[in-house]
């Protein structure tokens, strides 16, 4: 696409067709998180197109993209990020995932087109004085994509004064925008519970110690703690969700493996909670003659904290967008995570929602086999970070 082809100051981000044909070749090939190199040549080569430094290896796949006019000294971060999820997608339409196991079933391809127009926009016509960094993030699915790129010297070697990231909301009407002051979305840690006992032959129990009741009396006294240690008014979760244990009808097995993770907004709720999973596991494994110990992922997702001012920066360019009557800036607190808020511990910022619709077209909900992202707000995400960069660097 050059620019004859574009004719237009504002036909990058309005090009409908092209924008849908950009998402739906990333969605066809999807890559899971640190694998997303056909997809970092795609972004890399629309961003030098149009005369973008673009700086690849970034924690390992992510790409930073630069852009500068005038000679103001500010600096602002855009993010998309750039990852599959690890599942397999079950829709049957022309561009549906073309390998086994891997889906955007999140709308990451999506988030990637929508930074993409607005930064060959930005190149070809923004009127701006400073720093525009395309912050195009690997592995927000779960493997720390944000804080590998922070530990790989993001904001040393980028300045930015702040940052923001946007998402994709089914349940909200399309193209309507949404956001909150303060904790937005949840911390996320994952753990896992080894109970160990002694092995014996399922006829003769007395011989060993079952680690079976053991964990299934954990689990069940780990509900308790929601329940009956935090504060009711406080938001906290906590689930076991995967229970491994044996591999045969007659054999008492010596151990048991529990998975899971816990939620919450405020790190003092985080703290009651891995303390009181720490005496529930080691108590009853005790109380049974057995052994329980728990370890965490090293993969921590913070709350998501937004910063009130660059919120009302957010929600004024995004009513100028969608219209006062479509933006929302009192969006409910949300228990999913994104690893977004390690960026927001470094800078202020802002992740803001965009509405992916309601009913059979976008109200689809994230992570379901049958997510697609709808094309129809690509135009509209792309447009709000034109009008972001231009209002905050004047």
């Amino acid at each position: 696409m050059d620019r004859q082809a574009i004719g237009g100051a504002t036909a990058i981000v309005d090009d409908h067709e092209t924008l849908m044909q950009w998402r739906r070749r990333i969605h066809a090939h999807p890559e899971l998180g640190f694998e997303e190199h056909e997809t970092g040549r795609f972004v890399t080569e629309k961003l030098e197109e149009v005369g973008v430094e673009v700086f690849s290896g970034i924690g390992k796949t992510g790409i930073v993209g630069r852009l500068t006019r005038g000679k103001g000294g500010s600096g602002i971060g855009l993010r998309a990020d750039l990852d599959a999820l690890s599942m397999s997608e079950e829709n049957e339409f022309p561009h549906k995932s073309i390998h086994a196991g891997k889906f955007h079933g999140c709308g990451h391809d999506g988030h990637t087109v929508m930074l993409l127009a607005a930064a060959r926009q930005l190149a070809l016509y923004g009127k701006f004085n400073g720093t525009v960094h395309f912050i195009f993030q690997p592995a927000e699915e779960g493997l720390g994509g944000a804080r590998s790129m922070i530990n790989d010297g993001l904001f040393e070697k980028f300045r930015m004064d702040s940052v923001y990231a946007m998402h994709n909301m089914p349940s909200m009407a399309a193209g309507s925008f949404a956001m909150r002051s303060g904790p937005f979305m949840a911390a996320f840690e994952k753990f896992d519970i080894l109970v160990t006992g002694v092995g014996a032959h399922g006829a003769l129990p007395h011989f060993g110690i079952d680690p079976m009741p053991i964990a299934a009396q954990i689990l069940l006294a780990l509900q308790t703690i929601v329940s009956r240690n935090i504060d009711p008014l406080q938001a906290a979760v906590l689930s076991i969700t995967q229970i491994h244990a044996g591999d045969a009808y007659n054999v008492i097995p010596s151990g048991v493996v529990m998975k899971g993770s816990i939620r919450y907004f405020d790190d003092q709720i985080g703290k009651i909670m891995k303390e009181k999973i720490r005496k529930i596991v080691s108590g009853i494994a005790k109380a049974n003659s057995g052994k329980g110990n728990i370890s965490y992922s090293k993969t921590y997702y913070p709350p998501l904290v937004n910063d009130d001012h660059c919120t009302n920066e957010a929600y004024n360019v995004a009513v100028g967008v969608a219209g006062f009557e479509n933006v929302s800036k009192n969006i409910e607190c949300v228990m999913g995570s994104d690893d977004f808020s390690h960026m927001l511990l470094e800078k202020p910022g802002c992740y803001v929602a965009i509405g992916n619709g309601v009913g059979s077209v976008g109200g689809c909900m994230v992570h379901h086999p049958e997510y697609d992202f709808n094309d129809e707000i690509l135009e509209t995400g792309a447009r709000f970070w034109v009008n972001l960069v231009q209002d905050q660097l004047k």
